[in-house]
């Protein structure tokens, strides 16, 4: 018969003593009361999932890209030590249990290694009393201290939990740091996601650079946390997310225009200044896409601001399955947690510390429950997102959520008219790429780009008719490009029809007198039949 731990346990112990059995009980209660503390709720109430976190930090160069020059642009003198761009990385993930867990301060420490690896212990020591002194600053001494000290739900360095789970990359907010949100990504990971996180670096110093190539690099570094994702053996690489705050909440969405491998993404309040969102291309932002921004602003405070209210993304990515949340008690800050930590009591005005931090909640919960529905196909998560949030559970007036479906029909792009070729026939090759053109005004392909498909088809896919058919189109959109008649002419022989061979092969003579194959496949070819 098990033993009850309770009054009467001490004396049904196998071998009684009472001292030994008392210890026992002791650290018995102490076990339970650890692991429910380990389990406890969070920051802004977040409830762990079934699985225990690990954490780790991994120190590592994306050797493809250089971060310092040879000359140091501050003091004029040669650069000392590894000149390839550092991306020290922060990994959550599913773990067995067991562990102390971290401490918030110990997140705060992983900023002074950002990007120089050399620095020593003492120096890292140095960096989080100055940390402190900046919090107690804003929060006062006390509350600053106590919110070092909050334990937190990760373990460093624990083992992996056995199994496969989805990814997601968080980037965080422009020149923000790796943990800006590692109260989401804990909690992420103890519902069965891999998350790993770096800082947003600019493109050649620690402040990033507010501007395209900015943006590209932040897209980049997303693309080399996925690569490294891929040496994980936990990693379920089929099923991958971006997530980001501010200027990472758009540089996910560039990655996911470039980026396949991206099936969902996440814009907590992302950057939507129309000259920042040009390079993402609109019809190439097709993932499913949940974007939770501040309170909603006017038209004229939009314009006080100097945004401009048309060509704005969200208004024209209508490729994507999009889910637009607006949390009325946040201000763009609040999307980060230690500026929501450490917001001085100002900062709370038309709305309490108590319900900006309960917006915070629905915001991960939501963000949960759209990756359940994305990622891991959960149709739970699917109801959630179809439910109005006060059937959810969201207090009254906190937040509105509209799901903008994404636009019916084939995407403009050329991936997309070949989908839909493969599927109504390559020979609606014309009447498909108007009604295309209709739909999206600047889609085209050029000469170049349809006579390499032609090829393609005609060489590696070994599609002698679809071949044909694009060649053909080429020749109908381009009726001047001898080129396109020779590539035409050439496929009709493959295909068995000498007849349009000869005629095609003329056009291009006629069109390009100095077509030197043209002239000779019509020698060996004979005269029209």
């Amino acid at each position: 018969m098990r033993n009850r731990v309770g009054p009467g346990s001490l004396y049904h112990c196998p071998s009684f003593h009472p001292y030994s059995c008392m210890l026992k009980t002791v650290l018995l209660l102490l076990l339970c009361f650890c692991t429910a503390a380990a389990q406890a709720a969070g920051f802004a109430d977040l409830k762990p999932g079934p699985h225990p976190v690990g954490f780790r930090v991994v120190q590592q160069y994306d050797y493809a890209r250089a971060y310092k020059g040879r000359t140091d642009a501050v003091t004029g003198k040669p650069t000392t030590g590894e000149l390839a761009r550092p991306i020290q990385t922060l990994v959550w993930y599913p773990a067995p249990k067991g562990g102390t867990p971290l401490r918030y301060a110990d997140y705060l420490r992983t900023e002074a290694t950002d990007d120089n690896f050399s620095r020593t212990d003492a120096e890292a020591a140095a960096f989080l009393a100055d940390k402190l002194q900046w919090a107690a600053a804003l929060v006062g001494p006390k509350q600053a201290q106590q919110l070092f000290d909050q334990r937190m739900w990760a373990v460093r360095n624990a083992p992996a939990a056995a199994g496969k789970f989805p990814v997601v990359i968080y980037a965080a907010g422009g020149g923000g740091t790796a943990h800006e949100a590692a109260d989401l990504c804990e909690y992420l990971a103890s519902h069965g996601y891999v998350v790993l996180a770096s800082r947003s670096l600019g493109t050649r110093t620690k402040n990033m650079n507010f501007d395209a190539e900015g943006l590209d690099t932040q897209a980049r570094d997303i693309q080399f946390l996925l690569s490294y994702a891929h040496t994980l053996p936990q990693a379920d690489m089929a099923h991958v997310a971006a997530a980001g705050w501010s200027w990472g909440g758009l540089a996910n969405a560039l990655a996911a225009t470039q980026d396949v491998r991206l099936d969902a993404i996440v814009s907590f309040d992302g950057t939507k200044a129309q000259e920042d969102t040009k390079p993402v291309s609109r019809v190439r932002l097709t993932v499913p896409w949940l974007y939770v921004q501040r309170r909603s602003e006017s038209v004229r405070e939009l314009s006080a601001k100097g945004m401009q209210t048309t060509g704005i993304l969200l208004n024209e990515a209508t490729y994507a399955d999009l889910y637009h949340m607006v949390m009325n008690p946040m201000e763009h800050i609040d999307f980060s947690t230690i500026g929501l930590r450490f917001a001085e009591p100002a900062h709370f005005t038309e709305y309490s510390r108590a319900e900006v931090e309960a917006a915070y909640h629905w915001t991960c919960r939501y963000t949960l429950e759209f990756l359940n529905a994305t990622l891991k196909g959960d149709a739970a998560g699917h109801q959630f997102l179809g439910r109005t949030p006060s059937q959810n559970g969201v207090p009254a007036h906190m937040a509105r959520l509209d799901h903008l479906p994404a636009r019916p029909g084939p995407v403009p792009t050329q991936a997309g008219f070949a989908a839909a070729l493969a599927r109504d026939g390559f020979g609606q090759a014309l009447e498909i790429y108007r009604r295309l053109q209709q739909q999206e005004p600047t889609f085209a392909l050029s000469e170049g780009e349809l006579n390499t498909w032609g090829y393609q088809l005609l060489r590696e896919a070994h599609d002698v008719p679809a071949a044909v058919a694009i060649f053909r189109l080429g020749t109908e959109l381009y009726p001047n490009d001898a080129n396109l008649f020779d590539s035409l002419g050439e496929a009709d022989e493959k295909n068995n029809d000498v007849q349009s061979a000869i005629t095609h092969y003329r056009r291009s003579l006629q069109l390009n007198p100095a077509n030197h194959n043209a002239r000779q496949r019509l020698q060996e070819l004979g005269p029209p039949r």
